[in-house]
């Protein structure tokens, strides 16, 4: 077998056997092919696509390719939630105690900022102390004892997916659905879940723009999880605007924070109980979406969700006092609101440039290696829909530098549009794919 025939029966559209798969993902791992040959693989893949079996088969050959987790031993069965990134989505800070609070075990390998993307692990190292470094040892037990855990991915955990990736980002193939679903399913499936719920987000601060895309990639996933013996189920939620209205890592993780304490933005909670709720039936916790619903609301408004958060934190070495009195958390030295500058129903607040203006604030990385800076951040007062009085509060920026304010304040105005008549809501979700 050659790797160059493997190319050509993908240039020529295809469908390779998971033997030539195998081959080609075990001889990429090990260094007998080399990146350029990969690279020209990658680019067939994205032009001509892959079929559900052949993204099956390049997942499990991934996930295959390092370390794999078997949970069976710990817990009785293990649960993830992966979401596809977005703007303000500090959902599994608020998900995960929830459904650990109602009697499912989670076990969470979460990632950084990607982009304009923020991630779950430099929110939660906001809290001093606080590690996302445990070993599988330390995961496995944690897991056991706390029913919670919410930690980096190893290095030895699909290391096929990294390299890959490392390839994609630089050869223009990054958009390649198979592409995208193997890698996000390979580390899922390596990490030991056996039921799992999908969050993919579609909109302007969603890497799907359409919805269409997004349906695409989320029946593959859900199609993929059913060829591998797993159980998932993928909801399609609107990322046009943020969700929430805390976009910075401290911000965010207060904004989780008050929700777990039953406060919080409404579109938020929301989000967080139909995610839970899906989890708790996938997992076999509740009969149904009704009854796993109730279930959510309860774990939310007798504490139970609240008390595992603080169990994760102090089970990870975060200082809890930092969440128990969230004020204490990272605070930029200058914070300014901006008030709106006309009356008007808001039309849209394009999600992609609050996520990149966040991003320059020093919110997230330009590039690998940068420093976070935990307190920046914008929080947006208002959602797409509402009517708003010229003068009133439209967005605040937390920031370390008097310049930094001064560039962020006109994108962030143009991020706003506006319409003299009324304007429907966002819907929070489109559609779910079983």
């Amino acid at each position: 077998m050659r790797a160059v025939d493997i190319i050509i029966k993908k240039r020529d559209r295809q469908e390779l056997t998971k033997e030539e798969i195998d081959f080609f993902v075990h001889g990429f791992v090990k260094g007998n092919i080399p990146d350029y040959q990969v690279s020209a693989w990658a680019m067939a893949v994205m032009l001509n696509g892959m079929t559900p079996r052949e993204t099956t088969a390049l997942t499990l050959a991934m996930a295959a390719s390092g370390e794999t987790l078997d949970l069976t031993g710990v817990v009785p069965i293990a649960v993830d939630k992966h979401s596809t990134g977005g703007v303000g989505d500090k959902t599994s800070l608020v998900v995960a105690p929830l459904v650990a609070a109602c009697g499912l075990p989670v076990g969470k390998m979460s990632g950084r900022g990607l982009g304009f993307s923020g991630g779950t692990l430099d929110k939660l190292e906001s809290i001093p102390g606080f590690r996302c470094d445990l070993s599988t040892e330390e995961f496995l037990h944690q897991l056991g004892t706390k029913g919670i855990v919410l930690t980096g991915q190893s290095a030895d955990l699909a290391p096929a997916d990294g390299k890959l990736y490392a390839l994609r980002d630089v050869t223009g193939t990054v958009q390649s659905i198979p592409l995208i679903a193997s890698s996000i399913m390979s580390k899922k499936l390596a990490s030991g879940a056996q039921v799992m719920v999908l969050d993919v987000k579609v909109g302007l601060g969603a890497f799907m723009q359409t919805l269409e895309e997004a349906r695409t990639l989320a029946a593959l996933m859900v199609e993929i999880a059913r060829l591998s013996g797993r159980k998932a189920v993928a909801l399609l939620s609107d990322m046009n605007q943020p969700l929430g209205y805390a976009v910075g890592n401290a911000l965010e993780l207060r904004e989780a924070i008050e929700t777990l304490q039953g406060h919080g933005p409404d579109d938020f909670r929301e989000h967080c109980l139909e995610i839970a709720a899906h989890l708790l039936k996938l997992g076999g916790v509740a009969p149904d979406l009704t009854v796993a619903r109730q279930q959510a609301e309860a774990a939310l408004s007798n504490g139970g969700g609240w008390e595992r958060f603080r169990t994760l934190v102090t089970a990870q070495g975060g200082d809890v006092s930092y969440v128990d009195d969230s004020q204490k958390l990272p605070s930029a030295p200058i914070i300014e609101t901006i008030p709106a500058p006309r009356s008007g129903y808001l039309t849209g607040i394009h999600a992609r440039i609050i996520g990149e203006i966040a991003v320059a604030l020093g919110a997230g990385r330009a590039k690998k290696g940068d420093l976070i800076d935990y307190a920046v951040g914008i929080v947006i007062h208002h959602k797409v829909g509402d009517l708003i009085e010229k003068g009133t509060p439209l967005f605040t920026i937390h920031t370390n530098a008097r310049a930094s304010l001064d560039e962020a304040r006109p994108p962030l105005l143009a991020a706003h549009t506006w319409n003299d008549k009324p304007v429907e809501p966002l819907p929070l979700f489109y559609e779910v794919i079983e």
